[in-house]
């Protein structure tokens, strides 16, 4: 970060956010909790007009996955541009396009890659998620949907619904499995186990009120709602379920895929091969792209059914084959369940030397971090096992134990059954603002806006991962301090801040 900036860049810096305060709509939300200008970028690393710099971690909400300006990506932009093609040919034909498609259906989960159809959709991945709703409405001749608690999908009509923010109740939501907030006060594999057995008991019941449904839509990693990776036996179990009773799974890559959980796709990771597979985000190399595909036997659009007048974007199209071709090439999965899970060990000691660090998860290099009340902490005790609880998950699924433990590449949840305390958005956003003064990026996320979240390029160095994790950590410990200090309980001494680096 640099030391210091003139006074005409600084006048430039809070004149341009002024102006931004004053015309742009109240629901911008990115700009209020960081107030920078940013004016050139690399990589990492974003200059805002003050001449500040800063880390980021946020990625445009994880569309970044080479960070800012990779030269593979200016240069199949820059060829594009030279060339003398159309930038925007609706559903034409090109070869820009046919080069998009071969490497993303190359990258496929294998049990789609061979019968697949893709439709190219708005520029948005709200509008994917419309797109996927009405792909499997009209295929079944259904209408209902099956959606999760704590989803995020999009703010459009259709992908709001579907989304645990919804204002009204037009599908029927389900439990979705976690351990630090788990809905039935178990957590772990049991936990896990409880959730299935409530969608299939909810499929089954002729009484259930919830006819059978034109599909179901999950995030194999829960972004918005708080970094939740889905359990990898019971995401095989849903499949199951669905699969059974001849129901679409829709999976929601939006913002999981192109590398970002340690997988190239997050259902590699459990070996699911879903029906649909929404994506958007990283698939347009920083530019605006979203599709989806499907099974073939779902293909029953008439021409024209569904359209968008930017499906074809060759910049996007062509940016997004150099991510992909890039990330797949260099190993960047890989590279991110290895550098992830090293991330996510160390800030692991968060939780035991601040009160108010309740969990620490994630997959890859999703990572967040949440924030509660430490004067209203409830313990770390364990409930009471229900009866004939025996911690078997052979209920659960048959193949494996699924994604409930080890830190190789596998997600990392905490320990079972953990009491957690009341979240705690204030200090959270307290956190966020400490790493911004650090010159770090970071987004808030979860239920209650109290997760810090970590979304950094897969092309994040180690070293530059170890000055994110002291910047975290130091932005906490101030955090911690100041509530010990200004609290209602000042007598706690202070914790001392772990090693992060």
């Amino acid at each position: 970060m640099a030391g210091g900036t003139s006074g005409e860049a600084r006048a430039v810096h809070e004149g341009i956010l002024r102006r931004q305060s004053a015309r742009e709509s109240s629901a911008r939300t990115y700009a209020r909790a960081l107030p920078i200008v940013p004016v050139r970028a690399r990589g990492l690393t974003i200059e805002g007009a003050d001449g500040r710099r800063y880390l980021d971690c946020l990625s445009g909400a994880g569309t970044l996955a080479l960070g800012h300006n990779h030269p593979v990506v200016l240069e199949a932009i820059r060829r594009v541009l030279d060339s003398g093609a159309p930038l925007s040919v609706l559903d034409l034909a090109t070869p820009v396009k046919d080069a998009f498609v071969t490497e993303l259906f190359r990258t496929l989960p294998p049990g789609l890659a061979g019968r697949s159809r893709v439709q190219f959709c708005g520029p948005a991945g709200t509008d994917a998620v419309e797109a996927a709703l009405k792909l499997v409405r009209t295929a079944t001749g259904r209408t209902g949907i099956l959606a999760f608690t704590g989803a995020y999908h999009g703010m459009t009509a259709g992908a709001l619904a579907v989304s645990g923010g919804a204002p009204d109740v037009q599908v029927t939501r389900l439990p979705y499995p976690q351990d630090y907030r788990c809905p039935f006060g178990v957590g772990g594999p049991h936990g896990a186990e409880l959730a299935a057995r409530w969608t299939e008991s909810l499929l089954d019941d002729p009484k259930s009120g919830v006819p059978l449904p034109a599909g179901m839509i999950l995030e194999p990693v829960q972004g918005e709602g708080g970094v939740i990776p889905a359990p990898d036996a019971w995401l095989r179990r849903v499949r199951r379920l669905t699969a059974d009773r001849s129901i679409p799974l829709i999976a929601d890559e939006i913002q999981t895929g192109v590398g970002r959980t340690g997988a190239f796709w997050a259902v590699d990771h459990s070996g699911v091969t879903p029906d649909v597979m929404v994506l958007s985000k990283a698939i347009g190399g920083s530019l605006p792209l979203a599709v989806i595909v499907y099974r073939d036997d779902l293909d029953v659009w008439q021409p024209g059914a569904h359209a968008g007048t930017f499906r074809g974007n060759q910049l996007a199209m062509a940016a997004g084959t150099a991510t992909l071709a890039h990330v797949r090439e260099n190993a960047l999965a890989e590279r991110a369940a290895a550098l992830g899970s090293r991330m996510l060990r160390q800030l692991a000691e968060l939780r035991h030397a601040f009160p108010c660090v309740g969990d620490v998860r994630g997959r890859g290099l999703m990572i967040g971090l949440e924030l509660v009340d430490p004067d209203a902490d409830h313990g770390t005790s364990r409930p009471v096992p229900l009866a004939g609880d025996t911690g078997d998950t052979a209920g659960l699924d048959s193949g494996g134990t699924g994604g409930t433990g080890g830190l190789s590449g596998a997600a990392v949840r905490p320990e079972p059954a953990r009491t957690p305390s009341p979240a705690a958005p204030e200090l959270a956003a307290a956190v966020q603002r400490e790493c911004l003064q650090r010159g770090l990026i970071v987004e808030l996320g979860g239920r209650h806006a109290s997760v810090v979240r970590l979304l950094p390029p897969l092309t994040i160095t180690d070293e530059q991962a170890t000055a994110v994790l002291d910047r975290l950590t130091d932005a906490v410990a101030a955090v911690a301090r100041h509530h010990q200090s200004h609290g209602p309980h000042q007598q706690r001494p202070a914790c001392p801040a772990p090693h992060a680096g």
